[in-house]
């Protein structure tokens, strides 16, 4: 996600440094004029902005040296922009450390996967001081098709995991959907378009009911990648006290994806998982 988001930055005219936790990956951002990064210090002596595309709270707390000292030093002035998905906690206690240290900090976790990354389309739902907030919409802009304000920081993320919770129970029907039509012989292609002309046709719909029926598991959206956000969801739904039905589902479903060895496919292969339980009834 984070290259083709900082390629459009490029493509736009933003002036970048770049880092990567994995350096052979800065490369292409290179060939288009992006400063390629030693280390994390080295972004942060020379930005005044610095967008964080990280896997976990954890990496992100390594890459800002938050246990120690140079913690200080590295947000001091500085515009932090968290596009990542952590927990909404940890966001919270985040901004908290960063604004006692003279920082500002805005969440703005993106819903989308990789294709909607390259073309620019991403929704961003920012959060943070209103102030702040506005001063990084036109930053942002050339990675996303909508820019949504939510209000006060962890707002962002809870706002996310909502699409999210949609978007995954969906997913999941739709290879439940195409499973049930396959066992039940049914013309695959005539399902597609009877879906594509329905009520519930969304470009989701449309990119992922193509990927089952073919059957193509080239992740956009790892079966891991949506585990941890199954995960997250499940997590701040039961720290809210809220029932969560589907996504307790999905996180079974998705579990036994990842333990069939589909983990790295795409989200669609949790069809695998479906298929194995009906085995399990023949």
């Amino acid at each position: 996600m984070g290259e083709p988001m900082a390629l459009n930055l490029a493509h736009a005219g933003t002036p970048l440094y770049v880092w990567n936790r994995t350096p052979s990956k800065s490369g292409i951002l290179a060939k288009v004029g992006a400063s390629v990064a030693k280390d994390p210090a080295e972004v942060f002596a020379n930005c005044e902005v610095v967008i964080l595309m990280l896997v976990s709270g954890g990496v992100t707390d390594e890459v800002l040296s938050r246990a120690n000292h140079a913690f200080a030093d590295r947000v001091k002035g500085r515009t932090l922009i968290n596009m990542a998905t952590p927990a909404p906690g940890y966001s919270k206690s985040l901004e908290a450390d960063i604004r006692a240290h003279g920082g500002r900090y805005v969440e703005a976790p993106v819903s989308g996967s990789r294709k909607p990354a390259e073309d620019g389309r991403l929704v961003a739902m920012l959060a943070g001081n209103p102030e702040d907030v506005a001063s990084v919409r036109s930053l942002l802009a050339p990675m996303c098709r909508a820019l949504v304000d939510c209000g006060p920081v962890p707002n962002g993320l809870q706002m996310k995991l909502a699409v999210n919770l949609f978007m995954i129970a969906m997913v999941t029907g739709l290879a439940e959907a195409v499973h049930f039509a396959q066992r039940n012989g049914l013309d695959l292609a005539q399902l597609l378009a009877i879906l594509d002309a329905s009520p519930m046709a969304s470009d989701v719909s449309r990119v992922k009911a193509a990927k089952l029926i073919a059957p193509d598991f080239a992740a956009q959206a790892s079966i891991s990648n949506v585990q941890e956000n199954v995960r997250l969801i499940a997590t701040a739904a039961r720290d809210a006290g809220i029932a969560s039905p589907l996504i307790d589902v999905c996180q079974a479903l998705y579990g036994e994806a990842k333990a069939l060895g589909s983990g790295r496919d795409d989200m669609v292969a949790v069809i695998r998982a479906i298929e194995r339980r009906t085995a399990r009834l023949a």
